[in-house]
């Protein structure tokens, strides 16, 4: 298990899975003021503006809005759509998760400023492949169980781009490849961390809300906000954890598959950062 501290958050070594989910909360817990504004501010406008709208259309209730005697075709439709805003947005957490990871597995802590700013970043870029990797996701989870592959594939576009950064038509092909490599370890590990995160989400907004409805605390006035929030709430936590966890999988399995704790070892001192972890070099 990593030691605690900023510095061994990625240990330059092959990790076990419970090390990897591990180092995850560590990147998570290291650059939270970062990313869980940030990723409270996209889920709830996910909640409100993008899925609220289609929970209507398709007559479902809080807190964990099954189907009831609504629409299939509705609720379809707001599967589809639940499972391509929330892909979108790991995605461009996973900018700043990634630039974080680069930074810890370098042994050091990265500034707020530095996992956010433009120079460098591939801003641009991300929110192309957050909306490319969305449609993807938006497509697969339509075809039912494809929705599995999806997610177990695409994990590692945010970190292609800007940490190996990698010319533009090779990020998808270089997520693909990575995921894939040892038995697509690195893919069954990232759909592992989505189970338990998805479990932990409708476990703690149903119960908040459930709870408060159980006290008398919550006006039948204020349920659909509260139940709105609380589910924002939940994933402004889950949505960075899992940006987390991909840039270490891919972090590790570029270690595990391509020896990069050796090429780290055997740098010159003063050769700088993109250049040390740009996969090309």
């Amino acid at each position: 298990m990593p030691d605690a501290g900023p510095i061994a958050v990625l240990p330059h070594r092959p990790l076990t899975v419970g090390e990897l989910l591990d180092s995850a909360v560590l990147l998570l817990r290291e650059q939270a003021r970062v990313l869980v504004p940030i990723a409270f501010v996209l889920a709830a406008a996910e909640q409100f503006l993008v899925l609220q709208p289609l929970r209507l259309a398709a007559g479902t209730v809080p807190p964990i809005w099954w189907l009831t005697d609504g629409s299939f075709g509705a609720y379809w439709v707001l599967l589809t759509t639940g499972a391509t805003a929330e892909a979108m947005i790991i995605a461009l957490l996973g900018n700043p998760a990634a630039r974080a990871g680069a930074a810890a597995l370098l042994g050091r802590t990265a500034r707020p400023g530095e996992v956010l700013h433009r120079a460098g970043g591939r801003w641009g870029a991300t929110v192309l492949f957050a909306l490319v990797v969305g449609g993807l996701m938006g497509v697969a989870a339509f075809c039912g169980p494809v929705w599995f592959v999806g997610f177990a594939l695409l994990g590692a576009v945010a970190p292609a781009l800007v940490v190996d950064r990698v010319s533009l038509p090779r990020v998808l092909p270089r997520a693909t490849a990575l995921a894939t490599r040892s038995g697509m370890r690195a893919g069954m590990i990232r759909l592992l961390g989505y189970i338990g995160w998805w479990i932990l989400r409708v476990g703690l907004a149903s119960g908040v809300i459930l709870g408060l409805s159980q006290l008398g605390l919550l006006d039948s006035r204020w349920a659909l906000p509260v139940a709105l929030l609380a589910w924002a709430a939940v994933n402004s936590i889950a949505y960075p954890a899992l940006a987390c966890l991909d840039a270490v999988l891919h972090l590790e399995t570029r270690i595990r598959t391509e020896g990069l704790d050796i090429l780290l070892a055997r740098t010159p001192a003063g050769t700088p950062e993109p250049v040390v972890l740009a996969a090309d070099r």
